[in-house]
């Protein structure tokens, strides 16, 4: 898809790339209304850091609530965005032979002032995320708002992504280390990655 051109030759020369209006502005408050009576429904949860067991609450590094989507969501408004995602996954596999099969997603919801301190999304024992993806569903966000996601680049300055509604950033999950910086606002986004098995 044309769509994505300008995203695959991002990551095979920098490892990460953007695409703004992934998501129309009707897409952005379906969303959004899913989200905020889910949170208002207390399905959400404090985010922690780790895998299975070892998983932990830790809010001086990660400040963030969550809920994960279901792989099959009977939600029509997210079997939308899995389309898009699909789409997505596919010219991924065709044009950088990812062998991608797989991804997981989950709303996120940063109060204001919260934060995610500098990481790698790759597990030590698991190396099945391939690509991270973060969906921004921040309406009319502005540049003083702050909640940008910073992504370290080996050999370069980092770089600063604003999180404007309908914006999409994928990056490699075993190689760019990244933070969220925080915000004056509440920071909504819907936060995954594409997966081998």
């Amino acid at each position: 898809m044309e769509l994505f051109d300008n995203l695959m030759d991002s990551l095979s020369g920098q490892s990460y790339g953007v695409i703004d209006s992934f998501l129309t502005s009707e897409e952005i408050n379906g969303l959004v209304i899913n989200l905020r009576k889910r949170h208002a429904a207390g399905s959400f949860k404090e985010a922690g850091i780790g895998q299975g067991s070892g998983q932990h609450i830790q809010v001086l590094v990660r400040g963030d609530q969550i809920l994960w989507l279901e792989e099959f969501s009977v939600v029509e408004i997210e079997q939308v965005y899995y389309k898009k995602i699909n789409a997505l996954i596919q010219s991924l596999n065709q044009s950088c032979y990812l062998g991608l099969k797989d991804f997981e997603f989950h709303y996120a919801l940063y109060p204001i002032g919260a934060f995610y301190k500098r990481h790698l999304d790759r597990f030590k024992t698991d190396s099945h995320r391939k690509i991270s993806v973060v969906c921004y569903l921040n309406e009319d966000w502005q540049a003083t708002d702050g909640g940008e996601l910073v992504i370290y680049l080996p050999n370069k300055p980092p770089v600063k992504i604003s999180p404007v509604g309908g914006r999409l950033v994928c990056f490699e999950a075993d190689i760019l280390e990244h933070e969220v910086l925080p915000a004056t606002h509440e920071r909504l986004s819907l936060t995954g990655w594409l997966k081998t098995y």
